[in-house]
């Protein structure tokens, strides 16, 4: 749809489902972080990490928030950056197809593509509508059918099939921000338990919320850090990145050294974490039993957990996918295919992976005007 507004009269766009922009509708918890104030190249994950300058640049999160005003749609600010709607994230749609009609644009809901050929004047793509056949033409096509996540809403995958019908190279595609898995219902007990945390592995580190649930571990921590984890890696969670628990922990020694240590543990952390952990760390005693070495060394515990996970939850409720259509075979300006004119890739559809907190967004409204705006030109 953005791309559609840009690109102008008798562009059509074709969706399978029943409603536009249904992935925006459910973003957010129903109110879309539509862009995030702090968006720029280094938020990206890519086998090219410059690939993604040239198009935030030219439309950066300034502008959509600007569209946004314009459109009287109100926002606010959560947390780091990440922008929503006070309302809905119907009201993005909205926008969205408003625009695009303005723009002198159609959009056909409920159509689906069974097979698309180069022909002289560009394209034949053949099409189901209202359960009927259909072939239209066109000199451009623009892949814009984003990765394969969440398959219950229709992904599946199409922008990759078709990229490799015109030999577009496409890389390793993964889950990403993704919930962990561990087997046999490791924190099933903690289901539901939250905290800040920050999570690492040897590549990078969050700091974020974590939420222990029944299968396993999610959260912003969490859903961060599993675009940069791969299969059988340890990955190391930190319970008190902001809290000098030593120091806290030599205080009550001295004020209530007859207290557990569990209990004053409880004070200061989820209680049922706590109970978990004194049978993973072997926490016993009373303070005043608790040498300094000892309390160092519980410190180093809570600060230093080492975990496996088994795997994660996979594409069913991964937010995007990692990887996609070969950026090398993208022009970084325009978005076109460089060995087949006409063709243009989008979006999650391109190996171009952003953080949680609306950098996904941003990236497909910056890559829709990129290819829209030449298209526009040709």
């Amino acid at each position: 749809m953005m791309c559609a507004r840009f690109a102008g009269a008798g562009t059509l766009v074709i969706d399978h489902a029943r409603n536009p922009g249904e992935k925006i509708r459910i973003s957010g918890g129903g109110r879309c972080n539509f862009t995030n104030m702090y968006a720029e190249a280094k938020n990206f994950l890519s086998a090219n990490p410059h690939f993604c300058k040239s198009a935030l640049a030219r439309y950066t999160q300034w502008d959509f928030i600007e569209l946004m005003d314009r459109h009287n749609i109100a926002w606010h600010e959560k947390t780091l950056g990440q922008l929503f709607c006070d309302g809905s994230a119907k009201q993005v749609v909205a926008m969205l197809v408003e625009e695009l009609q303005q723009a002198g644009a159609e959009l056909w809901l409920q159509t689906s593509i069974t097979s698309v050929t180069q022909s002289e004047q560009g394209f034949t793509v053949s099409l189901e509508r209202d359960g009927k056949a259909q072939t239209v033409t066109c000199r451009n096509l623009v892949l814009a059918t984003g990765g394969k996540s969440i398959p219950k809403m229709g992904s599946t995958g199409i922008a990759y099939d078709i990229a490799r019908q015109f030999d577009l190279p496409v890389t390793e595609t993964r889950p990403a921000l993704v919930p962990f898995t561990f087997s046999e219902d490791r924190f099933k007990p903690l289901a539901g338990v939250a905290l800040p945390a920050r999570l690492s592995n040897a590549r990078t580190s969050f700091d974020e919320a974590l939420l222990f649930t029944h299968r396993g571990l999610s959260g912003p921590s969490v859903l961060q850090l599993s675009s940069y984890w791969r299969e059988g890696e340890t990955i190391t969670v930190n319970l008190i990145p902001d809290l000098p628990l030593y120091d806290l922990l030599r205080e009550q020694r001295q004020a209530v050294g007859r207290r557990d240590l569990t209990t004053e543990m409880s004070r200061l952390l989820p209680g049922r974490l706590v109970d978990h952990l004194a049978k993973e760390f072997n926490l016993k005693g009373r303070l005043a039993d608790q040498s300094d070495t000892a309390l160092q060394d519980l410190c180093h515990k809570m600060s230093n957990w080492l975990l496996t996970p088994s795997g994660t939850e996979g594409y069913r409720t991964a937010e995007v996918t990692l990887g996609g259509i070969d950026t090398d075979a993208l022009s970084s300006k325009t978005m076109e295919a460089k060995s087949v004119p006409g063709l243009y890739a989008i979006g999650e559809a391109v190996d171009v992976t952003g953080w949680l907190g609306g950098f996904n967004f941003q990236w497909a409204w910056s890559s829709g005007h990129a290819a829209g705006t030449a298209i526009a030109k040709r």
